[in-house]
């Protein structure tokens, strides 16, 4: 199998490093998305090789991206953030009400989340991406989906994932 399907996580590892604010940010984004139309792949690897805290995908085939941020001084310490845009048509920040909107980026959208649900509160601009990163965004996505639910259907079926 091709090395990249075996980079895509199946079903993210818990590595500990999120937060318990950062999964509930996580959740109530996720639901957000999916009251607008879009699904989403936690975790997904880049073909830049960064990973994405959310990629989310709609039916036109409109890529977003939202990195996850639960203090300010996770938005300090992550400078990679900036090459998630070669990747996504639009770039969100997700976080709780409790950080104040000014610290983030101009040129991204806003959502203001908790693990119950989520509003969007600054609309991202728009920045179309090339139609074979769309490409290869799009079939990462499928591919990162497809492999996570045969994993939870069949677990035994896919230990050479693991290997």
């Amino acid at each position: 199998m091709d090395s990249t399907v075996r980079n895509i996580a199946l079903v993210p590892p818990p590595d500990r490093r999120q937060s318990e604010t950062a999964l509930a940010i996580a959740r109530g984004t996720a639901r957000l998305l999916r009251s607008l139309g879009f699904t989403c792949i936690s975790e997904l690897p880049l073909p830049s090789g960064r990973r994405a805290d959310l990629v989310a995908l709609n039916e036109r085939g409109e890529i977003w991206i939202v990195e996850i941020k639960s203090s300010v001084e996770d938005l300090r310490a992550d400078q990679k953030w900036p090459e998630y845009r070669a990747h996504c048509d639009r770039l969100f920040f997700a976080f709780t009400q409790d950080l104040p909107c000014e610290i983030f980026p101009e040129g991204t959208g806003l959502i203001i989340a908790d693990a119950y649900g989520a509003h969007l509160h600054c609309e991202a601009p728009e920045h179309k991406i090339a139609a074979a990163t769309r490409k290869q965004m799009t079939v990462r996505f499928a591919m990162a989906a497809g492999l996570r639910i045969n994993r939870l259907v069949d677990p035994q079926g896919h230990a050479e994932f693991w290997e």
